[in-house]
């Protein structure tokens, strides 16, 4: 549904309610609403919501935004919230990477394109996220009493992380590897919630804020960071 320059996806469930949320980075808006909403219904509730809607995408245009990346000396990366300088040494062996005091170190056989850098870089990412995740995966099931099938990482655009109720997999955004601990473990929680409450309803915010009563604070911590441009690979 479009509103002037404004697009918003609308999505039909079998809900009570209208739903609308706006989503990092670029200011996404989507609207879950009951199937028996008419589509005038829908438009009128957009507009009594357009200032709301433009203050939150305000907000996400004021965020930091990490340029593109050259991967070469001295270039700042982000690994589990704190800031690391670049290094790269060109090698003979092979590829990898590593963080090492305030460094983060890229070995790479000399002439490497910048690319390939990328896709050394994103590999490491994805292999440290993975062995965060999978202990805050154990511990949290077990409290919150759910059992996911299976979860993956992956990069996504506009969510941190997803749950298929149906398939009871999780999904998580590759760029929580650049997020501090806390707030990868704030989407944890989020995500397996959904295990027990499909939509975001007050019982699903009560159990979020029950397991973790400062979820607002991580929520606000995460979304105020810089949005990355870190590649799927």
């Amino acid at each position: 549904m479009e509103l002037g320059s404004l697009k918003v996806q609308v999505i039909r469930k079998d809900i009570k309610n209208i739903h609308l949320s706006v989503y990092p980075p670029q200011g996404s808006v989507r609207l879950a609403a009951p199937r028996s909403v008419a589509d005038e219904t829908i438009r009128l509730f957009l507009v009594s919501k357009l200032g709301w809607i433009r203050k939150q995408q305000r907000q996400f245009q004021k965020q930091d935004r990490e340029g593109a990346k050259e991967l070469m000396n001295r270039e700042s990366h982000y690994f589990l919230g704190k800031r690391y300088l670049l290094k790269v040494i060109e090698q003979n062996d092979i590829p990898s990477a590593s963080v090492s005091g305030k460094q983060l170190i890229i070995r790479a056989r000399p002439g490497t394109s910048t690319e390939n850098r990328h896709q050394i870089l994103a590999q490491w990412y994805r292999r440290q996220l993975k062995e965060v995740l999978g202990p805050l995966i154990e511990k949290w099931k077990k409290k919150i009493g759910v059992r996911p099938d299976k979860w993956s990482i992956r990069k996504m655009r506009t969510k941190w992380g997803t749950c298929n109720t149906d398939s009871r997999k999780l999904t998580f955004n590759l760029e929580l590897a650049k997020k501090p601990l806390e707030c990868i473990e704030f989407i944890v929680v989020h995500e397996l919630v959904h295990l027990k409450e499909r939509r975001h309803s007050d019982r699903f915010v009560g159990l979020v804020e029950k397991y973790l009563p400062d979820w607002k604070k991580r929520k606000r911590h995460l979304n105020s960071l810089e949005i990355g441009t870190l590649p799927d690979r």
